[in-house]
């Protein structure tokens, strides 16, 4: 079981770029009809993803399993970890959004929940700019991210430049 409940480390970025895609179409049709059941798609799509990665993720199957292998790109491996992170951002904010619209019926505060999640996805899919990795690696620099979760990003954004050798 706990293989299975485990997160890819290193992650691939071009899936992860398209995996954000889809969520930007998600969450803009969502914001555009308001269709609740889409709603619960997208919090289950996060929660199984940072659960398990995309092994149970309906969108994560299709982009790792046929759309990422069809295309002519080389994959980019980046840390997990991060990504893992950003995951249950979305994952927090989309079942923040679903306890709002569908329990307490405070539709203004979903909306904005998930135009949230709409403005760091396309920041992922179209930038390459992951949110929750900078959030991460910042959360890393200020300690309350132990260097043990991710070393590879502890040896990328922990880094301190050399002080200047004195002669």
């Amino acid at each position: 079981m706990r293989s299975f409940l485990s997160f890819p480390d290193p992650v691939n970025e071009v899936a992860a770029r398209l995996v954000a895609g889809g969520v930007v179409a998600m969450t803009a049709v969502f914001l555009i009809t308001g269709n609740d059941l889409l709603l619960l798609v997208i919090a289950y799509g996060f929660l199984a993803r940072v659960l398990a990665g995309p092994k149970i993720s309906p969108l994560g199957l299709l982009v790792t399993r046929i759309i990422e292998p069809a295309l002519p790109i080389q994959p980019r491996l980046t840390p997990g970890p991060p990504k893992r992170f950003a995951q249950g951002i979305g994952a927090t904010l989309s079942l923040a959004a679903v306890v709002s619209y569908l329990v307490l019926g405070v539709t203004p505060l979903a909306y904005v929940l998930v135009a949230a999640i709409l403005v760091a996805a396309s920041l992922e899919a179209f930038v390459g700019f992951c949110l929750g990795c900078t959030i991460f690696g910042l959360l890393m620099r200020m300690g309350l991210i132990p260097e043990s979760v991710c070393e590879a990003c502890a040896d990328i954004s922990l880094r301190r430049p050399s002080a200047p050798a004195r002669g």
